[in-house]
């Protein structure tokens, strides 16, 4: 069961309609989107799971290039929800929209059942402990060598980075913001029992850094 204790898109639930075109603009979409795809790698017969698909946007992606997967989406606003449903309509495609938290252990995906996790622009917006649950259902979730493929800022390597970041923090908030541009992400990957973990991409936006990190159990 979802409640509204979660950051919604773009931090208040007014502007949910307009996170899309948001995405696009400051974060650079186009860029380090196919990039996660690129690293995700996915295959036909997989199940892949997107924690915190938001509008559906990587779903997509990842359903394209491997049409015969099978494509998970958790969120847990439903107003994005109906947003990535009219999308993958659209698209042609058929995905598995779930309204989830993403550190809830969802039914149709049991402990040991999936093949990648990826998750995206997700765990900035949350308070620690959420994060910490949120990569420990990851890891649950997957298969022996399973992939985790998590996209979101972290450090930013630069002032001009940093500046932008600020946007962000703004937005989403400054308690749980803080933690990933502290640099938490590897640890809370290494505590969840990854044997892989490594940044394998990083692109620079006019809301600052987003990382790209590889990891695998």
């Amino acid at each position: 069961m979802t409640d509204q204790s979660y950051t919604p898109a773009l931090g208040y639930f007014g502007l949910t309609g307009l996170y899309d075109r948001a995405i696009a603009v400051l974060t650079r979409e186009s860029t380090w989107r196919p990039m996660v795809l690129e690293i995700l790698a996915p295959r036909d017969g997989e199940t892949i799971v997107d924690l915190g698909a938001g509008t559906g946007s990587l779903a997509i992606l990842i359903k394209r290039a491997a049409p015969q997967a099978r494509i998970v989406a958790v969120d847990p606003d439903s107003a994005v929800r109906e947003i990535g449903e009219a999308k993958a309509r659209a698209a042609s495609v058929d995905i598995e929209f779930i309204t989830a938290m993403g550190n809830e252990q969802i039914p149709t995906t049991p402990a040991g059942s999936v093949d990648a996790v990826v998750c995206s622009l997700v765990l900035h917006q949350c308070p620690l402990e959420m994060k910490r649950a949120i990569i420990a259902n990851a890891a649950r979730m997957l298969k022996p060598r399973g992939r985790f493929i998590l996209a979101d800022y972290g450090t930013q390597p630069t002032w001009l980075m940093r500046l932008g970041f600020l946007l962000v923090q703004t937005l989403d908030g400054f308690e749980a913001t803080e933690h990933n541009r502290r640099g938490v992400i590897p640890e809370l990957i290494d505590a969840a029992g990854f044997t892989v973990n490594e940044v394998a991409g990083r692109v620079d936006t006019p809301s600052g850094a987003i990382s790209v990190w590889r990891a695998q159990l």
